[in-house]
């Protein structure tokens, strides 16, 4: 308490990141001390309290309780259909209307609803509630109605093409024109569909599985979701419990996009602020160009996180001291990294989203000839630490989440807790470094 007081007195005001396109919203106050603080302590005191929890019936019985959720056979004949035509509808608008729509990119339609409906607002819906993707999906809709004949996907093109795929994409969506040219968006909109399109037409569902990046973004976060679905429809359970009462272990691959999905998260935000722009320019001056230097930094970034993570990995079975590989270990408890970055996205993206939804909607009453004035919501001063408490809540549940897992995985009662020492280190880092993040002032990434 004497640490917080200090630290409380002698602080300044920092500003939370909120995302926006040209800085078309404002960022909010918030305490520094308060970053500080509520940062790796908060998963330090968190990992103590679920130590206290070791019961393997009932850490099992917890995770697995659900609610099933009663669906109407008929009314799914008749909505899922419209609802996949009616996806296929507004893809074909975002193209449209990013070739003929208004030039600035808060007045265009398709980049409203590309970068505030689906990227955020979407994304944000996948793991608060269910994944829909695989109903709404388009390019899924479009490669079903080809009649082309089936394939095997070849072994070569495993998850490791999602991994760069969304790395790249990642990259594309931050620093290149293709976030505020809705020229530029069209364009890309239309390569991706030609490529996915024509993939999913000849390997099928296995595509989407194993190389789209964006659908196996969709599906991760959708293990997340607190509704999953089950052999007799849906269940409702505590978010989190899909990942923790997984029975098997993930593939290498499927670690590498999980922890591909966690660093862009954290790059969204990290090449949008002022002491980054410093690194850019620091850089430009030596030749190197701003582009080149964000799209180093995105598979720097990545492979750095990753070798963390398998080194996490390797030091937990020692502290566990246990037979099981590293290997293994890395694969088990690669799940409970899905909480972080959701909790990362939703601190990120949901003001984002809420300050410019009136804006789409707007915009989508008259997409050809939108008003020059549109409306945005200003967020209080407060949401900055609503932003920080998302990132601290999905850190706590990665620990609830590793916590089950580990259960699951050793005996005994103390085997469990030690292995989750070197997870748990890398959680608190990684904690300050997003609440740092969070809190610094926005500034739109040099290009």
């Amino acid at each position: 308490m004497v640490v917080i007081a200090v630290v409380a007195t002698c602080s300044e005001s920092a500003l939370a990141h909120a995302g926006s396109l040209s800085g078309s919203l404002r960022p909010v106050s918030v305490p520094l001390w308060l970053v500080v603080v509520s940062g790796g302590g908060v998963v330090g005191v968190s990992f103590l309290f679920t130590t206290l929890v070791t019961d393997h019936e009932a850490i099992r019985s917890l995770n697995g309780r659900r609610i099933r959720v009663p669906s109407i056979a008929d009314a799914r004949a008749v909505v899922l259909p419209a609802v996949r035509w009616l996806s296929v509808a507004a893809l074909v608008g975002v193209v449209v209307m990013g070739f003929v729509g208004p030039a600035e990119p808060l007045r265009n339609l398709a980049v409203l609803v590309v970068w505030v409906g689906w990227w955020p607002g979407y994304t944000i819906s996948t793991y608060l509630v269910v994944n829909s993707w695989p109903v709404v999906n388009p390019w899924r809709t479009l490669s079903t109605s080809l009649s082309v004949g089936r394939r095997p996907l070849p072994a070569r093109l495993g998850r490791w093409v999602s991994v760069v795929g969304l790395l790249f994409l990642v990259w594309l969506e931050v620093v290149s024109p293709v976030s505020e040219n809705p020229r530029w968006l069209a364009t890309v909109v239309v390569g991706y569909s030609v490529v996915t399109i024509a993939g999913a037409a000849v390997y099928g569902d296995a595509w989407f599985a194993r190389v789209d990046p964006v659908s196996r973004v969709f599906h991760l976060y959708g293990r997340l979701a607190p509704v999953q679905r089950t052999a007799d429809g849906y269940g409702l359970s505590f978010p989190g419990a899909a990942l923790a009462r997984q029975p098997t272990p993930m593939t290498e691959d499927d670690v590498a996009f999980v922890v591909a999905l966690l660093w862009v998260t954290t790059y969204d935000g990290l090449v949008s602020t002022a002491p980054w722009n410093d690194v850019v320019r620091a850089a430009s001056r030596v030749g190197v160009p701003p582009l080149l230097v964000h799209l180093i930094t995105v598979f720097v970034g990545f492979a750095l996180l990753f070798g963390a993570y398998r080194l996490s990995a390797r030091l937990a079975r020692r502290t566990a001291e246990t037979y099981v590989t590293p290997g293994f270990i890395g694969r088990w408890f690669a799940p409970s990294l899905l909480p972080i970055a959701a909790g990362y996205h939703l601190a990120h993206f949901l003001g984002f989203f809420l300050g410019l939804a009136p804006t789409l909607v707007v915009v989508g009453f008259d997409p050809l000839a939108p008003p020059y004035e549109l409306p945005t919501l200003v967020l209080p001063a407060w949401f900055g630490t609503l932003q920080l408490v998302f990132v601290v809540a999905g850190h706590l549940l990665a620990v609830w989440v590793a916590h089950a897992r580990a259960f699951g995985l050793f005996p005994g009662r103390l085997q469990p807790i030690r292995s989750q020492y070197p997870l748990v280190v890398v959680a608190i880092c990684y904690t300050t470094s997003s609440l740092w993040i969070v809190a610094q002032p926005f500034a739109a990434p040099l290009t």
